[in-house]
């Protein structure tokens, strides 16, 4: 891993909302909406987790820029990744020239030509 401060500092957050969902669950009432809360952030864990191991630092820089601006489209990259991943078809770590590709392939194409009758 890199020893990137603003990793660790997601990771010390991500342990606080953990500890917090877990004396929320220990109090009663609503078990079943904080389960289902606890499932859906120990699937992002994992996500982030994929994507941490299998993108280089500039790829993920990328893909947090587009996040910024294109959140839909960072999702769906974002899912595509994890299901490479999960399927074995990634060799190496994906780097920012791929991650540009893999954004281009993505990324509808909005140019069109105007034409005068």
């Amino acid at each position: 891993m890199s020893g990137n401060p603003d990793d660790e500092r997601i990771e010390e957050l991500r342990q606080q909302k953990m500890q917090e969902l877990k004396e929320q669950a220990q109090e009663g009432g609503g078990e079943r909406a904080e389960a289902q809360q606890a499932a859906q952030q120990q699937a992002e864990a994992q996500k982030q987790a994929l994507l941490k191991q299998n993108l280089t630092d500039g790829a993920r820089q990328r893909l947090n820029a587009v996040q910024m601006s294109k959140p839909e489209v960072a999702e769906q990259v974002e899912q595509q990744i994890v299901a490479l991943a999960r399927s074995g078809r990634i060799q190496d770590r994906i780097d920012e020239d791929q991650m540009r590709e893999l954004l281009k392939e993505l990324t509808p194409d909005k140019s069109f030509d105007i034409r005068r009758r």
